[in-house]
């Protein structure tokens, strides 16, 4: 069991760079997020949120975490470029009380505030103390397999005042948005000649209120 969460798979034999290399490719998804509309509640500093998601190669780095402000709560909104499969975790914290204890996952709900959380997350996770970054959470993928926006909320930890996370991996695979308002506005667009013209001739009874 203890291999299955490191992510070995049959392939352990091949040389340690190839797997890394692929390992981080996996882990992804942080190049698909909206990074202009990512939102961190209730962190100490702002924009420090947003440092937790970088290249797996990078995960060791300390310099750059997220640590909660008034209590130990925190909690993400992450918007995506596209529609994203989500299919794996990995939470990074110290190896102390200000690790987060528990993870909810909810998808497609922009914009939750701490009054949303009340909701049924899609999957809840119980977190083990991972100062490595190396504990995959495997998520129930038939309920993130259309994910454009993904909210986590860590609700609690191992007892400190304040909760740290100092990397977050997310793993699976996007799609890109297919967007129907685009093709709509064009069609508008190429339509508005005929509409001006129509409007010139027609009395403008509909915009007397």
């Amino acid at each position: 069991g203890a291999a299955m969460a490191h992510g070995h798979g049959p392939g352990r034999c091949r040389c340690c760079g190839e797997e890394a290399a692929e390992r981080g490719a996996a882990w992804g998804l942080y190049l698909r997020i909206d990074r202009e509309r990512l939102q961190c509640l209730n962190e100490r500093r702002e924009g420090s949120g947003a440092t937790v998601f970088r290249p797996w190669e990078e995960r060791g780095d300390r310099s750059q975490f997220v640590e909660s402000d008034d209590d130990e709560e925190l909690l993400f909104n992450i918007p995506f470029t596209g529609s994203v499969k989500l299919k794996g975790v990995i939470v990074m914290g110290e190896d102390d009380g200000t690790h987060p204890a528990e993870m909810r996952l909810f998808r497609n709900i922009p914009h939750m505030s701490f009054d949303d959380t009340a909701k049924e997350p899609e999957q809840t996770f119980s977190l083990s103390r991972d100062p490595s970054g190396e504990l995959e959470y495997p998520t129930k993928i038939a309920r993130f397999s259309n994910v454009y926006h993904l909210s986590m909320h860590f609700p609690k930890n191992f007892g400190a005042e304040t909760t740290k996370i100092f990397y977050i991996g997310l793993k699976g695979e996007w799609t890109e948005a297919h967007r129907h308002e685009v093709t709509i506005c064009n069609y508008e667009a190429s339509a508005n000649p005929a509409d001006h013209k129509l409007q010139q001739i027609t009395p403008q009874t509909h915009f007397i209120s």
